[in-house]
């Protein structure tokens, strides 16, 4: 009689999962499983590579093997880039929107700074402490400072860039930034070097709410550098307002491009005007 009862329940469970992977309108199904082919593929290429960033561990150049080795997945993403003021010969803190291996190969030799969260989703946070990721603990903003401060220290004794993202968080929100958080203002006072602005347009394609994970169009600028040179620490905030004021213009008109060539009901998270 269970085994019956069982052999049904599987049948109809596969016959739905079946009928949801079918189905041309989003469902919750289609999403988490787009979202697993992305996990499974990301910790395969992890596995592989980390054989190799053992033999010289937390050097940051160990990414640009990643970033190189299709870890996309090819879901669908094309990006397309306007990156002439990057200058790789120069120490700065790299800002960005979201999103960085499509042009990881421009800036070089970069070190990121992400949430230690991120190192916990093994194997792919494993691989990313080998490739110089530098973890931080943003519940912990005094922690979260010391540990910037010494890494931009070392950072730029060794010549190496640092790319943070001011926001914090994902932004879902299409017609403006989030508040910049200050921590990485300070770093850039502190250590004298440039901030270059780098903007990705919204990942409109990605919309948990209503299970949506499309294939889209990415573009991604790069700003002129904002110098802090001479700059002291009573100027952080007229930088900040500075930096976030032209980044949010260069967002805004991203959004549009991206945005105007959607079908008009296209599901978003809002409307952008």
């Amino acid at each position: 009689m269970w085994d019956i009862a069982i052999y049904l329940i599987v049948i109809t469970s596969v016959a739905y999962v079946l009928k949801q992977l079918l189905s041309e309108t989003p469902n919750f199904v289609k999403f988490k499983l787009k979202f697993l082919i992305y996990y499974v593929w990301t910790s395969f290429i992890s596995l592989m590579l980390m054989p190799f960033f053992m033999l010289d561990p937390k050097n940051v150049k160990n990414i640009l093997i990643m970033t190189r080795s299709d870890l996309g997945c090819d879901l669908g993403l094309t990006t397309s880039s306007v990156m002439q003021n990057m200058d790789v010969t120069r120490d700065f803190l790299g800002f960005s929107e979201m999103g960085m291996f499509n042009i990881w190969h421009v800036a070089d030799k970069v070190a990121a700074v992400a949430r230690k969260e991120l190192f916990y989703v093994w194997p792919f946070g494993l691989a990313a402490y080998l490739c110089g990721v530098v973890f931080i603990d943003r519940n912990n903003a005094k922690d979260a400072y010391k540990q910037l401060q010494v890494t931009s220290d070392i950072m730029v004794k060794n010549k190496t860039k640092i790319w943070l993202f001011p926001e914090g968080t994902r932004n879902k929100d299409f017609t403006k930034l989030l508040p910049f958080k200050k921590g990485a203002f300070n770093i850039a006072v502190a250590a004298q070097v440039p901030i270059i602005p780098v903007v990705f347009s919204p990942y409109y394609f990605i919309n948990r709410p209503k299970y949506i994970f499309n294939k889209g169009h990415v573009v991604i600028q790069c700003l002129e550098a904002v110098p802090t040179e001479g700059l002291t620490m009573d100027d952080v905030p007229a930088l900040i307002d500075r930096v976030r004021s032209t980044m949010e213009m260069a967002y805004k008109e991203l959004s549009k491009e991206v945005l105007s060539s959607l079908p008009p009901d296209y599901p978003l998270y809002c409307n952008p005007n």
